[in-house]
């Protein structure tokens, strides 16, 4: 076959499931280098800067990023009628995966953030243990999307 043509009702369910996926990804780097960024700062210089940054960005792009590509992944799923096959192609198996783990730690990264920042922002300077944690998981998730990002592309197997 040269070339598949899918019906234009898709396109809309495909557009928002690679939407929120690019943006969930754009999202998580941007969280990723300002928790890196706060790293390298002690309170005085702006690490509960960086790390209400990074909170606010995982909350408020990341999280609906992920449920708009979520929504759009079951949605063009339910179109191309993968249910009805009796054996998926292993990418799907692959995105099932990366999204339901990453959601999962993309959840406990933004509470771990929330409790960073707001600890950082204190008059103490407090600890940074918490904004570390949420960054590394953070770019472990970041991590997940780009073998999805891989699987989805590439088709493998």
């Amino acid at each position: 076959m040269l070339a598949a043509i899918r019906p234009d009702s898709w396109n809309y369910a495909l557009f928002l499931h690679v939407l929120g996926a690019s943006v969930l990804v754009g999202a998580l780097v941007t969280a990723g280098a300002m928790q890196v960024v706060g790293w390298k700062r002690d309170a005085g210089q702006g690490a509960a800067m960086f790390a209400r940054l990074a909170f606010r960005t995982l909350l408020f792009v990341a999280v609906p990023a992920w449920f708009a590509m979520r929504i759009g992944a079951e949605w063009i799923y339910s179109k191309e009628g993968w249910a009805d096959v009796t054996s998926e192609p292993d990418w799907l198996g692959v995105g099932y995966i990366t999204a339901d783990l990453g959601g999962i730690l993309l959840l406990i990264s933004v509470v771990l953030a929330g409790f960073g920042a707001r600890r950082l922002a204190r008059s103490d300077g407090g600890s940074t243990i918490l904004a570390r944690s949420a960054g590394v998981i953070a770019l472990i998730v970041l991590l997940l999307y780009l073998v999805a990002l891989w699987a989805m592309t590439a088709k493998p197997g």
